[in-house]
C-alpha cells in the first residue's frame, strides 16, 4: 500500500472467516468509512470488492463469468502469448510459480490450460480479492477443476523466492518448471487510460520498486526458464538482458534461462 493511501473491511455483512483474516493481515476494520479512507472493501452479492471512496466501479475477482470466461472460450487457449510465453508445447505444461499474483488473471488462463500453478501475493488487499474469487471458482462446476490447479499463499516473493532458492522456505518441497512475474510498473501517463476499476487498484497497490531483487533468484529456482511480463517499451527486469522475447502491441514477455547458484557452478 502507498503513502497516499488508506484502504480498510467495511465489515457489514462480511463473513466472520473474512473479518477475521483481514484482521490477521493488519487491515483496519470498518463499521463506517472513515473520511481519511481512500479505499474500501465491502461484502456485496456474495463477493468481496474493492472500491475507491467516492467512485462507483468496483474491483473484484470473477474468474467464472464476465472476461474470464470469455478469455476462456474464446482467447485463443495455447495461441496466447501468456501461454507461448511460459513454454506449453505438446504433451509439456509446466509447473509455474506465480510470484507476483495480483488478481490471478494470467494465472487462470495457464490454470484453464492445464498447467499447476503456485500463487504469492504480498499485498492484503489483492490477496484477499484473489481468494475471494478462487472461493467462488472452486464452487461452481464450469471452472472447479481450474481453480483447483491454483493454490494460493500470502507471502513476499522476495523472501520466498531467495529461501526457496537456499533450498528452505515454505515452498522447499516444491519444484517449478517456471517462474512467472509480473511486477506492478508505474506509468503516470498510462495509469488515466485504465478502466476505472483498474486504475482504482493500480493506485492502491502502486508499483513495485524493489521488483528487480525478484529476478536472480527466479533464476535459481526455474527449472526451464524466467517469463517476465511488461509493459512493451518498460526497461528490463534488474537491467539485465533477456535471453528471448515475445513482443505483443502493448506488452511483451522477456524469457530468461536459469542459472546455478554460485556454489554449484564452482563445484
Amino acid at each position: 500500500m502507498t503513502d497516499l493511501t488508506l484502504s480498510g473491511l467495511l465489515t457489514a455483512h462480511a463473513p466472520a472467516e473474512l473479518i477475521a483474516e483481514a484482521q490477521a493481515l493488519g487491515l483496519p476494520l470498518w463499521t463506517d468509512i472513515p473520511p481519511e479512507a481512500s479505499h474500501v472493501l465491502c461484502w456485496q452479492e456474495d463477493s468481496l470488492r474493492l472500491q475507491a471512496v467516492h467512485e462507483k466501479a468496483p474491483v473484484w475477482v470473477d474468474l467464472v463469468g464476465g472476461a474470464a470466461a470469455h478469455r476462456r472460450q474464446f482467447g485463443g487457449g495455447r495461441g496466447q502469448p501468456v501461454a507461448k510465453a511460459v513454454g506449453i508445447k505438446g504433451d509439456y505444461l509446466p509447473r509455474v510459480l506465480d510470484a507476483t499474483a495480483g488478481l490471478g488473471r494470467d494465472a487462470f488462463v495457464l490454470a484453464s490450460l492445464g498447467c499447476q500453478l503456485t500463487l504469492i501475493e504480498r499485498t492484503p488487499v489483492a490477496y484477499l480479492l484473489l481468494k475471494d474469487g478462487l472461493r467462488r471458482a472452486a464452487a461452481d462446476t464450469q471452472v472447479a477443476d481450474i481453480a483447483q490447479r491454483m493454490q494460493l499463499h500470502f507471502g513476499d516473493a522476495r523472501s520466498w523466492l531467495t529461501e526457496l532458492a537456499a533450498g528452505s522456505g515454505p515452498l522447499a518441497a516444491q519444484s517449478f518448471d517456471v517462474v512467472y512475474l509480473d511486477p506492478m510498473f508505474p506509468e503516470p501517463g498510462k495509469r488515466a487510460k485504465s478502466k476505472k476499476d483498474m486504475a482504482a487498484f493500480q493506485t492502491l497497490i502502486g508499483g513495485d520498486p524493489d521488483a528487480d531483487a525478484l529476478l536472480a533468484p527466479a533464476r535459481q529456482i526455474a527449472r526451464k526458464r524466467v517469463t517476465v511480463k511488461r509493459p512493451r517499451l518498460a526497461p528490463v527486469l534488474a537491467g539485465v538482458k533477456p535471453d528471448f522475447c515475445l513482443e505483443g502491441d502493448s506488452t511483451r514477455f522477456d524469457g530468461y534461462l536459469p542459472t546455478r547458484p554460485a556454489e554449484a557452478a564452482a563445484s
